[in-house]
């Protein structure tokens, strides 16, 4: 899974952020792709909209940013504390996606 255009507008948000570029322009939108794909085989940390935070290893994206992870741990924040949740692998819908971390392992336990 691989693109050249992100269509989704909330993906066009995360991809300013990581490029710094403050633009929405398509030589940003190559350095996100090109970014998300040495990603791919490496561990990344990705903030979603609620209060989880994942933690996996990349192994596909598409058009929309959604994500295929494996070795995942997920992070919560509930009323009683943190919960952290073990998963083999999941396919994460990118429009719940806030930030991409390259290389990141989640927050301070």
């Amino acid at each position: 899974m691989h693109f050249s255009k992100v269509r989704n507008p909330i993906a066009v948000n995360v991809v300013c952020r990581l490029c710094m570029c403050g633009t929405e322009s398509n030589n940003c939108l190559l350095l996100f792709s090109e970014l998300v794909d040495k990603c791919i085989g490496s561990r990344i940390h990705i903030v979603m909209k609620t209060d989880k935070e994942i933690v996996g290893t990349l192994l596909g994206f598409d058009d929309f940013v959604n994500m295929v992870l494996e070795d995942v741990t997920e992070f919560e924040i509930t009323p009683e504390g943190r919960r952290i949740t073990k998963l083999d692998q999941i396919l994460l819908n990118g429009n719940n996606i806030t930030m991409l971390i390259p290389g990141g392992e989640g927050p301070d336990v």
